[in-house]
């Protein structure tokens, strides 16, 4: 397990320059940023020509990438046009993120795992065909209709929640918003759980387990749930990345100042070390996910080893 970590670990460093590599080159390639953070105003030469050397952009793009690594790697992520430092950006915005997913993970886990197992063993039944409309359903409406319908009944019309969330952003207040942005992915979760269980009921080692008498429930838990649930806990793990990057709908309408937004805003005002340091995290948190879901591999089959 060990020597498979270090592998793993050691793999991703390619990977991490890669992928970072592309991303400065797609961020800093297309336009000027030091002409965007002027607007419609020709900034002043003498000016415009300071700003390049202070962030460097007046060196060949491979040095810029360079320049970008040794200053990530001493954890400076740079300074946003506004002359607020990127870390700051991200001490304020990854932790409202990072709540954020955890709530909608735990609804895709418990409600979506819950689901796909009572419709996998009942496949063909009244419930199976109700919650496979009902996933229907939820894919096939927009985040954002969902948002801001829940948004406009429980915090307008019933008063139950706050319509904005507090900048503080309490788990609390994260529950609904956490609830609309794992809809669609729970529903996914719910069909892939359904189809897997499904398919393991059939399987030589959970007949065997039935034949031998052994009980109704850790036939399921111990010998159906658990191989069935490998496709599940991938999905998961490549989700959680999904999250954190891709509530910006989420986070937009209930005024949640999280990732999502975070790259927004650099995105619509081309505030390139903002864009670029925030994506560099959710690399690496991409990376991290993907280790600990292969590790919980053995854990829910005995039978994976790892040389």
């Amino acid at each position: 397990m060990g020597r498979y970590v270090i592998r793993r670990l050691l793999q991703m460093i390619p990977v991490f320059l890669g992928v970072t590599f592309l991303i400065f080159v797609m961020v800093y390639a297309l336009g000027d940023p030091v002409t965007a953070l002027f607007g419609d105003r020709a900034p002043d030469p003498a000016t415009a020509q300071a700003l390049r050397e202070e962030f460097h952009l007046d060196r060949p793009l491979w040095q810029q990438y360079l320049y970008y690594l040794r200053d990530i790697f001493s954890g400076d992520f740079g300074t946003a046009f506004n002359g607020q430092p990127v870390s700051e950006l991200m001490g304020s915005a990854f932790p409202v993120s990072f709540r954020l997913m955890l709530v909608a993970i735990v609804f895709e886990a418990i409600i979506g795992i819950t689901l796909g197992v009572l419709t996998g063993l009942r496949r063909g039944r009244p419930l199976d065909t109700g919650v496979l409309l009902a996933t229907l359903v939820v894919i096939a409406i927009p985040t954002f209709v969902l948002g801001t319908t829940a948004q406009f009944f429980l915090g307008v019309e019933l008063g139950w929640i706050d319509p904005a969330v507090s900048p503080e952003a309490t788990i609390g207040e994260l529950i609904v918003p956490g609830l609309i942005l794992a809809l669609v992915s729970l529903a996914y979760v719910t069909r892939l759980t359904r189809a897997s269980v499904a398919e393991n009921a059939r399987a030589d080692h959970v007949r065997t387990a039935v034949a031998k008498g052994l009980p109704r429930r850790r036939v399921t838990v111990r010998h159906l749930l658990r191989t069935s649930l490998i496709p599940v806990v991938t999905y998961l793990g490549t989700d959680i990345g999904n999250l954190m990057a891709g509530a910006i709908v989420t986070e937009r309408i209930f005024n949640i100042q999280g990732v999502g937004y975070q790259l927004y805003q650099g995105i619509l005002r081309q505030n390139s070390p903002t864009v670029v340091g925030f994506v560099t995290v959710l690399v690496v948190i991409f990376l991290l996910a993907n280790l600990l879901v292969d590790l919980l591999y053995a854990v829910l089959d005995p039978r994976i080893r790892y040389a």
